[in-house]
């Protein structure tokens, strides 16, 4: 897994790229708190043909955000995260992205 950070001059916003390997996948999305914890059209990451799922999303500078991937329905943490924030009504760590 990876995340890259591109971190635009002329907005105040920085486009995230999570990247996933996930060969056996089938539908693979990224929410947080960024989007409610919501899987929809919009968190949903793109299979490449490497068996990647990959996406984008413009995030606002200067913020931090709790999130984890959904991979066929299961929950699962970024291994390259910024850091974990324990979360009480998960009953777990979350990964989190700090731009």
């Amino acid at each position: 897994m990876a995340i890259s950070k591109q971190y635009l001059k002329t907005k105040p916003v920085c486009k995230v790229t999570f990247t996933v390997p996930a060969d056996e996948a089938t539908k693979v999305a990224v929410v947080g708190d960024f989007n409610n914890w919501k899987a929809n059209k919009a968190s949903s990451l793109k299979k490449l043909k490497n068996g990647n799922f990959k996406g984008t999303l413009e995030l606002p500078k200067e913020t931090s955000f709790e999130f984890k991937y959904i991979i066929d329905g299961n929950y699962v943490n970024e291994a390259e995260a910024d850091r974990y924030q324990w979360n009480d009504y998960a009953g777990g760590e979350n990964a989190v992205l700090d731009l």
